[in-house]
């Protein structure tokens, strides 16, 4: 069942626990969103999700045209083996599932991911955007971490996503205390816009309260 929160948010909240999500704005979103808790430990992965999984990371359309755009002055940040890994599939390619995606190396990292020693991998994207040499933070994708969008013909899907190599973030978010949406507020407004996120909090209130009232 999914309840509008945009046009019925008082009866929605009567029948909130018997909703697996809600939809705010034509984004269908995961009541994990707001139950889960979730903080990077980047001192414990030290940025392993650069590296594992069996594709790269999922690019908009938009941001293909980005990257190309970009590459020229972020490709000395990137290893030797990283630009070779570029010069032969692309700054981005499409994978088995006909998805826009960033090339890996040999099954394994990112190509745009860089490793410092002491540090761990960290992404060339971001690291240009930060030395405000680019005006790209990295793919949102990668920002909207660890929450997966499916692009649907009438509306987005919002679901968390559970990883192994995650697990360090998720013992430190509940130790913190800080829920997904929150972890999430600046790639969440990046993505969608200010009031978008004023009305996910709108909603994280009404689940308290029943919660409390429980």
């Amino acid at each position: 069942m999914i309840w509008n929160i945009g046009c019925h948010h008082n009866v929605m909240v009567a029948f909130l626990f018997f909703l697996i999500m809600v939809e705010i704005d034509g984004k269908i979103i995961s009541l994990d969103i707001f139950s889960r808790r979730f903080l990077c430990d980047l001192q414990n992965c030290k940025g392993i999700c650069c590296v594992e999984g069996d594709s790269g990371a999922p690019l908009e359309k938009k941001e293909t045209e980005i990257l190309d755009r970009i590459y020229p002055q972020i490709k000395h940040l990137l290893a030797e083996k990283s630009r070779e890994e570029v010069e032969r599939q692309g700054k981005w390619v499409v994978d088995e599932d006909c998805d826009f995606v960033t090339p890996i190396i040999n099954g394994e990292e990112c190509v745009y991911a860089i490793h410092r020693d002491g540090v761990g991998w960290t992404c060339a994207i971001e690291e240009a955007y930060n030395q405000g040499i680019v005006d790209f933070k990295k793919p949102i994708s990668c920002h909207l971490y660890p929450i997966r969008v499916r692009h649907y013909r009438k509306c987005d899907a919002l679901n968390f996503h559970e990883w192994s190599v995650c697990s360090c973030a998720l013992k430190l978010g509940k130790e913190k205390d800080v829920p997904v949406y929150k972890f999430l507020k600046e790639p969440l407004v990046r993505a969608y816009g200010e009031s978008f996120f004023e009305e996910l909090e709108k909603v994280a209130v009404e689940i308290e309260k029943q919660s409390v009232r429980r």
